[in-house]
Formats: C-alpha cells, sequence, structure tokens
C-alpha cells in the first residue's frame, strides 16, 4: 500500500514558505475532503502513498486535499499548525486522517468540521505504553507523553464535530484498544470495527473494508445523504 503506484494530484497548492507546507489537489464536483497521512509523524512517510486513496475518491465524485505538513521528530507543535492551516486554507466538509494522521486530524479539526478517523492514534499515553513503532510517540514528542494533554485526543475536551472512528480489529501496528479507549473517553465517537482487517487496508481503495469507509465517509457528508 505504501508503494502502489497512482496518479498524482491535477495541481499543488502552497500554503507555507517550508517545503513540506504543500496540499495536493484532486478537484472534482464534489464537496472537499482533506486527508492528513500517517507515518508514526516521521520524516520518511509523507502523503505520496494516499495517491490510490486521492484517486478513488476522486472518481467517486469529491473533491480531494492531500496535506503535507513539516514531519520534525521533537517539535509536535508546527506539524499540529500546519494541518490546522492547511484546514483553515481548504475548509473542507470532511477531515480522512490515518493512524498518526487521524491524531493530527483529531488536534487541528476546526469547529463543525467532521472527523473520519482511521485507526487513530487517539491516546498516546497508551500507544506510548504500548511501545508503538519503537518509541514513536516520545520520538514526536520530544519527551513522554504525560505533559502533553494538549495534544493527546483522548485528554482533550470533547471536538467541534462530529468524529467516526474506523479500525480493524486485527491492527497490529495501531491496536483497536487505542480506539476503544478514546471512544471511552469521548462516548459521542462511533466506532466501526472492521472484523480481521489491518492497519492498510483503511486506506486501500482495493481491500474489502473500502466500502465501510466509503460508507462512512457518505454518512458524514450531509450533502452527499
Amino acid at each position: 500500500m505504501l508503494t502502489r503506484p497512482a496518479p498524482g494530484p491535477d495541481r499543488t497548492l502552497r500554503y507555507g514558505a517550508d517545503v513540506d507546507q504543500v496540499i495536493d489537489l484532486w478537484p472534482a464536483e464534489g464537496p472537499t475532503v482533506a486527508l492528513v497521512h500517517g507515518g508514526f509523524w516521521r520524516p520518511e512517510y509523507d502523503r505520496t502513498h494516499l495517491r490510490p486513496m486521492a484517486n478513488a475518491l476522486r472518481d467517486a465524485g469529491w473533491s480531494v486535499a492531500a496535506i503535507e505538513y513539516r514531519r520534525r521528530p521533537g517539535r509536535p507543535g508546527p506539524m499540529v499548525d500546519d494541518v490546522r492551516t492547511a484546514l483553515d486554507v481548504l475548509r473542507p466538509s470532511v477531515v480522512v486522517g490515518h493512524s498518526a494522521g487521524g491524531h493530527l486530524a483529531m488536534c487541528a479539526v476546526p469547529e463543525g468540521t467532521a472527523v473520519l478517523a482511521l485507526a487513530p492514534v487517539a491516546d498516546l499515553r497508551l500507544a506510548d505504553r504500548l511501545n508503538l513503532d519503537d518509541g514513536a510517540v516520545t520520538d514526536f514528542l520530544g519527551g513522554p507523553p504525560d505533559d502533553h494533554a494538549d495534544l493527546d485526543p483522548v485528554r482533550m475536551p470533547d471536538p467541534p464535530g462530529r468524529v467516526v472512528i474506523v479500525h480493524g480489529t486485527d491492527d497490529e501496528r495501531v491496536p483497536l484498544r487505542v480506539s476503544e479507549s478514546y471512544v471511552a473517553s469521548h462516548p459521542a465517537t462511533s466506532l466501526v470495527r472492521i472484523p480481521g482487517a489491518g492497519h492498510y487496508v483503511v486506506i486501500d481503495p482495493e481491500s474489502e473494508a473500502w466500502p465501510v469507509v466509503r460508507r462512512e465517509l457518505t454518512a458524514l457528508e450531509p450533502r452527499r445523504r
């Protein structure tokens, strides 16, 4: 999934001076969906692995925007600020975030915008205890998560819009219990479990999980109901 080829964007929009402050655009007639990629906040993972997903959503009628952001270990603030700034520029109807991108979407979503979080890292303390991706949370924050409640979705106030989580029951990269912990603290959140699914199938338009993702995205967009 991380290396599957797919057509690139129709154009790229810059929202800042840094090379990573860009948004790839696949325009269509439908409302805008913003994608925030994962990769445990590490610089070696970028937005390009979401191109199959972006093309599939554009083919289904959505206007798609894939956000890139500065990935600097130990400097979480610029990452969240970049996603927040990009969303302010785009004003999407729905934000879709995968894995660490789900975490960033939950932290940066503007008022009234829905979030579809796909296998999100939604509890940083639990993710740190589970040592996800060999210390990814500590690397991201530059230290332990205890003093970063403002960047930990599970400890943040209720989100400003509707949140739906889709998570595979067999996800080994970000175990389902991370999302279950978030929902326990934010019970208005809907959690959709996909039996037998792993971490990457939720962003794979060729997977058996894809119809579930499409269904939940459609349900979050009022103008497409």
